[in-house]
């Protein structure tokens, strides 16, 4: 069994790993962006998938993954974790529907909700406490949801009309220009920013090239999050004008 996963600031990597560990301890994870990937896939015939919706959809880079590399789907089988920080309607579902098409078999899903990481947005921020809590309960609900599996009834979280039509009419219909391409709105203010390069090191589009000792952001964004959340002086925003509150899973994963 192999666990894949797409994550911003760690939120889907950790419960990739928390599941897995719990399911089949042997498994391997690995990041969509990993040049193993393919090899990994390959040798795997049952994949577990872990990513982060953005409004009720499918990360733009994520969606080409699975778009570019639609040979490697048939005949796999396929269970979908969707973390989100309220809602996604059928965010287990929806990218289950894009592997199908290309031969996969849908056998699971579940949906957990997550520390919110659009840092540049007030909207669903938390407390220190809070988050912990949300970690907490993620944990015990993947606790479940393996002890299910282990006795023969699989989580089908997001899978089924039901689940389709509150995605889509939740939040995708509105803002599905939002992920439908990648965009050019990230920002970097130069005159915060110290030219370290840890935007561009972590970007996993390579959106960010450093030109000179300083930064510069092209038109390739997948909203990731993860160098608006790891700016060290806040430079970087996206959806907001201003950094909110800047956490990773780590954060929150102290004293659990």
């Amino acid at each position: 069994m192999l666990g894949i996963y797409f994550s911003g600031t760690g939120n889907s990597k950790y419960v990739l790993e928390v599941f897995l560990n719990k399911l089949d301890a042997s498994s391997s994870i690995c990041a969509i962006e990993n040049e193993n990937v393919f090899e990994f896939i390959s040798q795997n015939d049952e994949i577990v998938f872990s990513y982060s919706v953005q409004f009720s959809n499918i990360p733009k880079m994520m969606k080409d993954f699975i778009d570019n590399n639609q040979q490697l789907w048939k005949d796999k089988k396929i269970f979908v974790i969707a973390t989100m920080g309220l809602f996604s309607g059928d965010g287990a579902g929806i990218l289950g529907r894009r592997l199908k098409k290309y031969g996969a078999e849908m056998i699971g899903g579940l949906h957990l909700r997550m520390p919110d990481t659009i840092a540049d947005a007030k909207v669903l921020k938390h407390s220190l406490e809070k988050n912990k809590e949300l970690v907490r309960r993620a944990e015990d609900k993947i606790e479940r949801a393996v002890f299910k599996i282990q006795n023969g009834k699989m989580p089908r979280e997001g899978i089924g009309p039901l689940y389709h039509f509150a995605g889509l009419f939740g939040q995708r219909l509105y803002f599905y220009g939002k992920t439908r391409r990648y965009t050019d709105k990230l920002k970097i203010d130069l005159q915060k920013c110290i030219g370290c390069g840890g935007c561009a090191d972590l970007c996993p589009m390579k959106n960010i090239s450093m030109e000179g000792k300083l930064p510069h952001a092209g038109a390739q964004c997948t909203m990731c999050y993860r160098c608006v959340n790891a700016c060290p002086v806040q430079a970087v925003t996206l959806l907001g004008k201003h950094v909110a509150q800047q956490w990773r899973i780590t954060d929150y994963l102290n004293d659990l």
